[in-house]
């Protein structure tokens, strides 16, 4: 059953948006398969147990998220993980789960099973409980609401990692017209800090603005003793931002297309980042900074 993980944990991660909360689910759905007899496909009764999971969890979390401190965004996956090795790189990619939160939960574990894993409708209908025509329909809504929203990612692999190669480098020499020149016009940094950790408060937005808040980052990454490491975040380009024992203190990761960087995603709510290992205290770095 195992060779099974790895799927339900791609799936459970899509449908939450959390590393923790999609083993649990995963972990969970093993432990009440372990108890449970004359199971036919194991496959297709695990993934009903974690999908409807799933389902529940997330409208429990609609409510806690109407309460969220400042902007939410999913935990980042690095590439380490076990999703990361996932068909569909662009699916996991924090701008293509933040799409799938405008769906509710059922649109979402359709539109997921079908055109992301690849499951006939007649299959869906049984994890979902619905009928086969019915989830027909819900796949047609979801679909349409996806695609009127997309986000289009750098159809070049080779040219987006080269672009992130020179962008980071930027970052770190504190380059502001190096980095203006690679920046959309219209390109947005958004942060994740949950009230736990400073963020910036709300989008930042326009080429100008977001290169010199780059820019200055760059600088406190060197000034603290800190360091700027390139990974691939959610299947996107990415970095972790380490402090200077080694810990994590931020995750970036990167939306490109057309040649230039679209979007920044900052995730540094500590509560997110766990799953990476050790997590720095940001505030008590900050605070030791300004000491005399």
């Amino acid at each position: 059953m195992e060779e099974l993980r790895p799927l339900l944990f791609s799936l459970a991660y899509r449908m939450l948006g959390s590393v923790g909360d999609a083993e649990d689910v995963v972990q969970e759905a093993f432990a009440r398969y372990e108890h449970t007899t004359g199971v036919e496909s194991p496959k297709a009764w695990l993934t009903s147990v974690v999908t409807n999971l799933a389902i529940d969890q997330l409208r429990s979390a609609r409510a806690r998220r109407e309460t969220y401190v400042g902007e939410w965004l999913p935990e980042p996956l690095v590439d380490d993980d076990p999703a990361a090795l996932a068909e569909q790189s662009d699916t996991l990619s924090m701008a293509f789960l933040l799409l799938l939160e405008r769906l509710t939960p059922v649109e979402r574990a359709v539109f997921l099973l079908h055109d992301v894993f690849g499951y006939r409708y007649d299959e869906i209908a049984e994890v979902v409980g619905r009928s086969e025509g019915n989830c027909r329909q819900i796949g047609v809504r979801a679909r349409s609401h996806v695609e009127a929203e997309k986000p289009r990612f750098e159809a070049s692999r080779r040219e987006r990692d080269e672009l992130a190669a020179r962008f980071f480098a930027a970052v770190r020499e504190g380059d502001v017209d190096g980095l203006v020149g690679m920046l959309a016009a219209d390109v947005v940094v958004v942060g994740d800090g949950g009230g736990k950790a400073p963020q910036w408060a709300t989008p930042i937005v326009g080429a100008e603005r977001v290169a010199r808040l780059l820019a200055g980052t760059g600088r406190q990454i060197a000034d603290y003793g800190g360091s700027l490491e390139r990974r691939e975040v959610n299947g996107q380009p990415g970095a972790v931002l380490r402090a200077p024992d080694g810990s994590v203190a931020v995750v970036w990761t990167l939306e490109i297309a057309d040649g230039l960087v679209q979007a920044l995603r900052s995730v540094i709510n500590p509560d997110k980042l766990r799953h990476l290992g050790p997590v720095a205290d940001v505030r008590a770095l900050m605070r030791s900074h300004r000491r005399p």
